[in-house]
């Protein structure tokens, strides 16, 4: 292996394990209250999910112990889209000061309508596994088990509660106890012993000129279903009775109560995400999926090469040593059709806005992979990865703009005013149109994911005031500069397209050009689909940023490769086809989403499946617009370059 393979090799593998965290720092705690070194610490509650259910729920939802909401930290964009809301709780928690069996609050249900709705909503969200999201010091609370492979997990939730099914089949969490086996009963978790690791820093010197004594590094949580007598005589014994609640029960009373345990660890502030990233999927499956990306793109290459340097170097060659008339004759292959290669394409208008807005998606994704291999995306900054996207993609309408509306002047359109307007409104308001009426459906549910008046307002702004002005302003230079001259002059009357065989037909082209692509990523969309729906955390984006590059250059090299062999039969309609050949590779991702939806998840219900499929479906369509875009301004490209290379009459 030479030198260039080694150093491509080394800054592969160190963009593919960066993560760590530019604009984040520790924070100092000490054991008495100090105006610069807090003593209390604030543990928050986020929404509640499920693996069953696409509906997040608010904690307070539930009829939990809730804090004041007033001290509740503003989210971002992002937060509010994702469904985040991060809420103060009420547990009293001082550093290095344990806490045993003590009282949260108490919650009574009674056989009246109001009280029996909440208990029955207690019902529903463990039947359906929901799962708490807890927060300390900006570290998300892990609950760690032994799963039934004997492998200990920890996730960054754990469940409200469990349920036994009325044969006696514990579901969910159910089967971590041996003692919730009782039949058609609910086990609430109304106790939780909170375990924090903190390292000591009271003997380092110089920690930014302060005198502190610890930072907190790991928070671990275990829930129990514990049935206390009353609030007064509470009773935490690893051995004290769960609390049975049955389906039809009329009168429950609930006691809350948790513990808090502190220990001290030597593992370093700067590693603390390591223990919950490490029971994600290791990077040897991740290695995989490169090399069998590697491979397909390096047959892919071989096979382009292969045409560029043999077979169209020898066509080239031969073309322009033809001197008399009799020899331009016996033309034929590509070169039989340069008088019509570059005649424009039906549905021209279409064709260049979804190019235009195809390449302002490529200019946010790259962007926002950037930003995120550098480590300012990583998991400890909620909601800042679709706060970028949601940015980038609002600036870079002024690329959509400049592309769509030069591209449509290149294919000789004059209709300019709709060119405009199709690509400031066509493309974003399909997707606002979806996503309005899957909040609708949220806002009918109650449920936390539902965004807010004011937020859909300020995407409206985005939208309506930044992002279509800048499209305004990208057409305007788009149609001011200079349309690509094509290297020949195109027929007046079009060339008849022969008979093609089964294989240079559009559809068998399309099912043959997407699916090497989709080979590249489907296992790096098991990930990404595992972070979205099954609720993991995704962070290793070096890898997904070199999935993205592999993505880009097999959509281009497939596309060229059928773009010739079209070409060589005589078939001249590539504009449209060039685009939908490496845009077929959504529809496989769109099969691939159903079989993981079949397969992986347990969601139940028709709104939630209706959800799924409403953002499935708007991944999917950008997901196809980007990679159009990419095999259409490949084979654009490329035909340009075959065409200007031989000398036409």
């Amino acid at each position: 292996m030479n030198r260039h393979s080694l150093f491509i090799l080394f800054i592969s593998f160190s963009i593919a394990v960066c993560f760590y965290l530019p604009g984040l720092s520790p924070v100092n705690f000490c054991e008495v209250e100090k105006p610069s070194c807090p003593n209390n610490v604030t543990l928050y509650v986020n929404k509640l999910d499920s693996d069953q259910s696409v509906i997040p729920y608010e904690y307070h939802s539930f009829d939990f112990c809730v804090g004041s909401e007033e001290e509740s930290p503003v989210e971002n964009l992002g937060q509010v889209l994702f469904g985040e809301r991060i809420r103060p709780s009420p547990y009293n928690i001082h550093f290095k000061k344990s806490e045993q069996c003590k009282l949260l609050c108490e919650r009574e249900y009674k056989d009246e309508p109001e009280s029996q709705k909440k208990l029955k909503l207690l019902q529903k969200g463990m039947k359906l596994n929901y799962q708490h999201h807890w927060i300390v010091d900006n570290m998300p609370v892990a609950f760690c088990f032994i799963n039934q492979q004997n492998m200990n997990v920890c996730t960054t939730g754990f469940p409200m509660g469990c349920y036994v099914t009325p044969d006696g089949r514990p579901k969910d969490a159910c089967v971590l106890d041996s003692r919730y086996r009782e039949k058609d009963n609910y086990y609430l978790f109304n106790h939780v012993d909170i375990k924090i690791e903190y390292r000591d820093l009271s003997d380092e010197k110089n920690i930014l000129d302060q005198e502190v004594d610890g930072r907190i590094i790991h928070i671990k949580i275990q829930p129990r279903s514990i049935k206390h007598d009353s609030k007064d005589k509470l009773n935490c014994d690893s051995g004290a009775p769960p609390l049975a609640i049955k389906s039809d029960a009329k009168d429950v009373k609930i006691v809350y109560s948790y513990s808090i345990i502190w220990e001290k660890t030597d593992v370093k502030w700067s590693t603390r995400w390591d223990f919950i990233l490490d029971s994600m999927p290791h990077t040897n499956i991740q290695w995989f999926s490169i090399m069998n990306s590697l491979v397909i793109v390096l047959f892919l290459t071989g096979m382009v090469g292969m045409i560029l340097l043999r077979t169209l170097h020898r066509d080239i060659a031969r073309y322009n040593q033809l001197d008399n008339e009799e020899d331009a004759q016996e033309e034929f292959g590509w070169k039989l059709v340069h008088g019509d290669v570059f005649r424009p394409p039906r549905k021209a208008m279409l064709l260049s806005v979804f190019a235009g807005t195809g390449t302002q998606i490529l200019l946010m994704v790259s962007v926002t992979l950037a930003f995120a291999c550098l480590g300012f995306l990583s998991p400890a900054n909620r909601g800042s990865l679709m706060t970028f996207a949601l940015v980038f993609y609002v600036l870079f309408g002024i690329a959509a703009g400049y592309v769509s509306a030069r591209l449509y002047k290149t294919m000789e359109g004059l209709a300019w005013k709709s060119n405009i307007l199709l690509t400031s409104f066509l493309v974003p308001g399909i997707l606002f149109a979806v996503f309005f009426i899957s909040n609708l459906m949220l806002w009918g549910k109650g449920s936390s994911a539902a965004v807010p008046f004011g937020t859909l307002v300020a995407l409206l702004s985005l939208w309506l005031l930044i992002s279509v002005p800048l499209t305004f302003v990208g057409a305007f230079f788009g149609f001011k500069a200079e349309r690509f001259i094509p290297p020949v002059r195109t027929n007046q009357i079009p060339r008849q397209v022969p008979d093609q065989t089964m294989y240079t037909k559009p559809l068998p082209g399309m099912l043959m050009g997407g699916i090497l692509p989709f080979g590249c990523i489907f296992i790096q969309l098991f990930f990404i689909l595992n972070s979205i729906w099954a609720h993991q955390v995704f962070y290793m984006f070096g890898f997904l940023m070199l999935v993205f590059v592999i993505l880009i250059i097999t959509c281009s090299e497939a596309t060229i490769l059928l773009a010739y062999f079209h070409l060589c039969a005589e078939d001249y309609h590539w504009w449209w086809r060039s685009f939908l050949t490496s845009g077929f590779t959504a529809v496989y991702l769109f099969i691939y989403c159903i079989h993981y939806f079949t397969s992986k998840l347990t969601i139940s219900g028709t709104i939630s499946t209706i959800l799924y499929f409403s953002y499935t479906g708007i991944f999917v369509f950008l997901f196809f617009l980007m990679t159009g875009t990419v095999g259409f301004f490949a084979s654009y490209f490329f035909v340009q370059k075959i065409y200007g290379s031989i000398k036409v009459d």
